[in-house]
């Protein structure tokens, strides 16, 4: 038997939830860095960047790392500067489509 990550404590899903990083956050290595902290949080989702020069978001797992990772996100690696990180739950759709793991996708 797996023990769980929290002891005496279920893990609580979180909706899934759509990010939007406004600031210097492109060409600083930001979304690998997204990936990674992700990954090492075992939350799913995706990450890309967006013409505007802002990065965007979905996560998806358990609560505590999902904010974990939003608070992350507000300052970013080495080299951002994160002016503002805007946040709303994902769609019935944009939640649809999270695969398991944590994806780079295309500058939208």
């Amino acid at each position: 038997m797996i023990a769980p990550l929290h002891p005496g404590r279920s893990e609580a899903a979180a909706r899934p939830v759509r990010l939007w990083i406004h600031g210097r956050v492109q060409g600083v290595g930001f979304r690998d860095a997204l990936s990674l902290q992700a990954l090492e949080r075992g939350v799913d989702g995706w990450v890309r960047n967006r013409r505007d020069g802002s990065v965007e978001a979905v996560l998806r797992g358990d609560e505590r790392a999902v904010e974990a990772l939003i608070r992350w996100a507000h300052h970013g690696p080495a080299g951002a500067l994160v002016d503002r990180v805007d946040r709303r739950p994902a769609n019935e759709d944009e939640a649809a489509a999270v695969q398991p793991g944590f994806h780079r996708l295309p500058t939208a």
